[in-house]
């Protein structure tokens, strides 16, 4: 018995290059956009079992809006492993510090956890101003 879906392969996605501009953007609206690209939520031939997003290049990332004054009261946690190693840093300062980890970060967290999330992460590349070194894919504009 022969079946009429087509069920998308490896060899069939075809992938895009998309630049978004950030610049007074609020984070969290940003992100999910991102997200769904690098998943690849709009396009018709998706799977689950596949990674069908596309590449994602993050202009201006040093511009990064947040709402209700949370600059002062988001914190960011990691640990170091050791005992006592808890480290946190607020918004504003990792603004300041590194503003690109803000972005991969919200991202990040906004994918599912599964073991196609490091490859969806590997297509997102950040950068703080509106330079950047992908002019030879020929990557399009994407309006939030």
């Amino acid at each position: 018995m022969e079946y009429k879906t087509q069920w998308t392969k490896t060899e069939d996605i075809k992938r895009k290059w998309y630049v978004v501009d950030i610049k007074d953007e609020i984070l969290g609206r940003v992100a999910t956009q991102i997200a769904s690209l690098l998943i690849g939520k709009g396009k018709p031939e998706i799977v689950p079992n596949l990674d069908c997003g596309d590449f994602v290049i993050v202009l201006n990332s040093d511009e990064i809006k947040l709402t209700r004054g949370k600059e002062k009261k988001k914190i960011y946690y990691h640990h170091t492993s050791y005992p006592g190693g808890l480290k946190e840093i607020r918004f504003d300062q990792q603004l300041k510090k590194d503003s690109t980890r803000i972005i991969e970060l919200a991202v990040k967290n906004m994918l599912p956890k599964n073991k196609l999330r490091d490859g969806r992460m590997a297509r997102l590349f950040v950068y703080k101003d509106d330079k950047h070194p992908h002019t030879a894919q020929m990557p399009t504009d994407y309006k939030l």
